[in-house]
């Protein structure tokens, strides 16, 4: 066997391993989909029904809270960017990032200081690469976040909102992540969480434009609404991290998907140039034989003469 041909064939045999193990990936992807998407259409109709109770405290009481109460001039944001733990994903992270930057730049744009808050080691090592501060971070969890998970991840946040600027607390909450649309689309988008925006909640919880009844609050309307902060603010987190844990598992299978369908072109165009190469050295050794035969033949006939 040629040099050459034992090139290709190395070639061939490294690619078809590769082949093998990104055709495994996208199977154990396009597996975890199917959980995250049940997680995901179960934890919804609990974050739209407590928002759509936040929305009827807010509306059928005068009370200034957090929650619900903008500041007159707000100097202080919190960020929260939701990104993966892990890579092959394509541009699952990086486009939740650029994100993240998009709504940071506004934000100090509009004269506020931002605190980040990060969930996943590529965000992580992102913001640490390029020496950039982040009040806190989370990871290990995000292809199967729990709500313990998100009860970890929003107590500071809870604690900050709750907290006076002066003292290292913000007037603002964001949340940057990842949404699961369809396994072909994941769009990255940013919401504010806090303070909540009774038009916006109202849509949400598809409460707007309906008369919402009088309610009696037990022992007032500020206690229910102290109640019902970390809950609403753990619910959509935890929402949004099983958004991104979904959108995360379709991207991996898409990129997998797309290597694996490389690797079988590069296998085919490498066995069509195994091909040519074997057929050149058969090619040669048929012209060395004949050749050599020819060269017999001359020197038999010389010598009969």
């Amino acid at each position: 066997m040629g040099a050459q041909l034992r090139v290709y064939k190395r070639r061939i045999k490294s690619v078809t391993a590769t082949k093998k193990i990104t055709k495994a990936m996208e199977m154990i992807a396009a597996s975890r989909i199917v959980k995250a998407q049940r997680q995901v259409a179960a934890s919804t109709p609990y974050a739209t029904e407590l928002t759509r109770a936040v929305t009827a405290v807010a509306t059928g009481s005068t009370t200034k809270h957090p929650l619900t109460t903008e500041a007159e001039t707000p100097t202080r944001a919190a960020i929260l960017l939701v990104t993966s733990d892990r890579g092959l994903a394509g541009g699952y992270s990086s486009n939740a990032i650029k994100a993240a930057e998009r709504l940071t730049e506004r934000l100090r744009g509009e004269g506020k200081e931002v605190d980040t808050y990060i969930v996943g080691r590529k965000g992580v090592a992102y913001y640490g690469f390029r020496e950039r501060k982040v009040t806190d971070s989370w990871s290990g969890f995000t292809d199967s976040p729990t709500y313990a998970d998100a009860k970890q991840v929003a107590a500071p946040l809870i604690a900050a909102v709750q907290q006076d600027t002066a003292e290292g607390g913000v007037d603002e909450l964001h949340i940057v992540f990842t949404e699961f649309v369809s396994m072909l689309t994941q769009t990255p988008v940013q919401h504010r969480l806090l303070p909540l925006s009774l038009d916006k909640a109202a849509e949400e919880s598809g409460t707007k434009g309906e008369i919402l009844p009088l309610f009696d609050f037990e022992p007032s309307a500020e206690d229910v609404l102290d109640a019902l902060l970390p809950r609403y603010v753990e619910s959509r987190i935890y929402n949004a991290l099983l958004q991104a844990a979904a959108s995360k598992h379709a991207a991996t299978r898409r990129a997998m998907k797309s290597a694996t369908d490389n690797a079988g072109d590069l296998i085919k165009s490498l066995s069509r140039l195994a091909n040519a190469a074997r057929q050149a050295e058969i090619t040669q050794e048929i012209s060395e034989i004949v050749g050599g035969a020819s060269a017999l033949a001359d020197a038999t006939a010389g010598s009969e003469n």
